[in-house]
């Protein structure tokens, strides 16, 4: 039977729990109450007050066109991020778990990527894709034109969907090879005696297994494209051409912080908090039922 640690008064078990208590309400609750507040207000540019106007901010929002489109950006920016760094990181895993020849070097080398600062990568990007130089320089030079984000949408949409989601390949690769050596070897080795392929083992004997992780990793990965693209969308597009990259993140700094819009912004962070909410929710209502944990 497992034994558990029980304490003779309540205090001090409350005691315990007092730090993290403290830590929530002032990164979490407090801004969130903050923001419902600013929200519900007007809040004018250069102070002077806040005016109740209620669900005014949350109207102008919803019946605005170019919000429609940065909900549609974000949407269609966390299902190709999630997409390929999740397959990327499943098929490094995969390879690595092998034990082919140099794979304890990659199992270092693979998580760098996830070590690095947004900004940092970024940057990176930014030269490694820029038209004029880096490797892309090399591609518009025998097919001039063909790659241009500063003035091509799609093109500034492709960059900072690489950019995150070679971010997020090496995150993604430490979690499911944990996953894929946590599969009892005798199954593999079973399997393998019974004569099926490598392909016919990961798909009929490992990926079952692993489906608890997937489920974790597609939560955090769509949860994270949400809220952690702004500094590669920041440094290498600032939202354009033409508002082709303006997430729903970027959006809420850009009104915000430049537009002087504090409490359309405000509106803005809620809606994003309840969009990830209602997905997380859908995630664990309707695909969770297809995860195997024993």
């Amino acid at each position: 039977m497992e034994k558990r640690t029980t304490f003779s008064k309540w205090s001090i078990g409350f005691l315990f729990a007092v730090p993290q208590i403290l830590l929530i309400f002032t990164f979490f609750y407090w801004p969130a109450g903050e923001a419902v507040y600013w929200s519900l207000t007007l809040q004018q540019p250069w102070g002077g007050g806040n005016e109740w106007v209620g669900l005014d901010n949350f109207r102008s929002i919803l019946t605005n066109p170019e919000y429609w489109n940065s909900v549609t950006l974000s949407l269609t920016f966390a299902a190709i991020t999630t997409t390929l760094a999740m397959g990327g990181g499943l098929i490094l895993a995969a390879l690595t778990d092998r034990q082919l020849k140099g794979s304890k070097i990659y199992r270092v080398v693979l998580i760098w990527p996830y070590g690095i600062a947004a900004p940092a990568l970024a940057m990176a990007f930014r030269f490694i894709l820029a038209p004029e130089a880096g490797f892309m320089s090399v591609v518009n030079h025998y097919w001039p034109g063909l790659w241009d984000p500063g003035l091509n949408g799609a093109d500034a949409m492709a960059s900072i969907i690489i950019a995150f989601s070679w971010k997020y390949i090496g995150y993604n690769f430490i979690f499911f090879l944990a996953a894929l050596q946590g599969v009892p070897r005798s199954l593999i080795e079973a399997a393998a005696m019974d004569g099926s392929s490598v392909l016919r083992r990961f798909r009929d004997v490992q990926l079952p297994l692993l489906t608890p992780t997937i489920f974790f990793l597609l939560v955090i990965n769509i949860t994270e494209s949400f809220q952690d693209s702004f500094g590669i969308v920041d440094i290498m597009t600032s939202g354009g051409p033409a508002n082709s990259t303006n997430l729903m993140v970027y959006k809420i700094y850009f009104d915000g912080f430049k537009g002087l819009d504090y409490s359309g912004a405000a509106a803005q962070s809620i809606i994003l908090m309840l969009l990830i909410i209602l997905l997380t929710i859908f995630q664990f209502r309707f695909i969770e039922r297809r995860v195997h944990y024993r």
